[in-house]
């Protein structure tokens, strides 16, 4: 069984769209519930406090005009020889929506895989858990110049959708960095896909109550990022899903490392103690600051790196409750 779990985590620099479809088996064990209330007026499977005819039973009250006779307790009712009425929690639909970044930064990795081909196995499974569930899924992928929506639908036409989607701007990466601009017919000169426009383009899509899913490195969180994540968290259930690789986060060697932008070589001194204890506190302060506005927004956060079982820190973090 362990040989098996090992078998289902991604591995490589690019997605295999196979390893992408056996991800329905192990989503099953999966339950994406929602953080908070559901704030939309839709119907579905998920309870809210908000009370209405729904399945379960909640409470006996004095029948009050405009209440549905339906709804009448005859038994209390009877007994006590004054009108009473049964409450039911209302259910709610809780679509899930998930912005996935597929930009060159994440086209790296030194251990098992790639960030890039991390996230989107992330996203496969939250996908395969939605349809699971019975939500409706939606999703935008981003890559360093395009993006591509995924309208939301209770379907596994959705998740096939989202899988093609992911797998096509993963296999467009060819380096950590980004592409020069390139000029359009009109004469215009493209401009690199940000953090802050992933998120106002998720506030364009994802609608109120729903579950918002983003998955990223978060490499270039800035102010204007936050202020996006500040308003997306007032209408929608936020959780950050956070991937990175070991070695950006410490840099342990006895020899020299080079690197290389593709036209120039630089030679790192790794064995030097405070060089790799800088390159260690850069990474910590990012994460710091991630993890510093989650708490502020009281937003979730789940940090993977591409060494990890995702299959199970996923179930740790969504596994159904007894």
């Amino acid at each position: 069984m362990a040989n098996l779990q090992q078998d289902l985590n991604p591995r490589g620099a690019y997605t295999e769209l196979a390893s992408l479809l056996r991800c329905r088996f192990s989503a099953q064990d999966l339950k994406l519930f929602a953080h908070r209330p559901a704030r939309s007026l839709l119907s579905g499977g998920e309870r809210t406090r908000f009370r209405g005819r729904g399945m379960d039973f909640e409470e006996v009250r004095l029948y009050q005009p405009g209440d549905d006779i339906r709804s009448i307790d005859w038994r209390v009712t009877a007994r006590t020889q004054v009108a009473h009425t049964k409450i039911f929690r209302e259910e709610r639909e809780r679509p899930v929506f998930m912005l996935v970044d597929q930009r060159s930064p994440l086209f790296f990795g030194s251990t098992r895989c790639f960030k890039s081909v991390m996230a989107a196995h992330i996203a496969a499974l939250l996908g395969w858990a939605a349809l699971a569930n019975g939500d409706r899924l939606g999703a935008l992928v981003f890559g360093d110049y395009s993006q591509r929506d995924v309208r939301p639908r209770r379907s596994k036409h959705a998740v096939l959708e989202l899988l093609h989607q992911l797998q096509d701007y993963n296999h467009r990466l060819t380096s950590p960095v980004t592409p020069e601009p390139t000029t359009t017919a009109s004469g215009q000169i493209s401009t690199a896909n940000t953090l802050t426009d992933m998120l106002a383009d998720a506030r364009r899509i994802a609608k109120p109550g729903c579950a918002l899913f983003i998955i990223s490195d978060f490499h270039d969180l800035d102010g204007h990022a936050e202020q996006q994540l500040f308003e997306l968290a007032r209408h929608t259930d936020v959780t950050l899903i956070h991937v990175y690789d070991q070695l950006e986060r410490e840099l342990i060697s006895n020899a020299a490392l080079t690197i290389s932008n593709g036209r120039e070589r630089l030679q790192l001194a790794a064995n030097q103690k405070a060089f790799q204890q800088a390159y260690k506190n850069q990474f910590d302060q990012q994460l710091q600051l991630l993890s510093g506005l989650c708490k502020r927004l009281r937003i979730p956060l789940l940090s993977y790196a591409t060494q990890d079982d995702i299959h199970e820190g996923l179930r740790k973090a969504f596994g159904r409750r007894k």
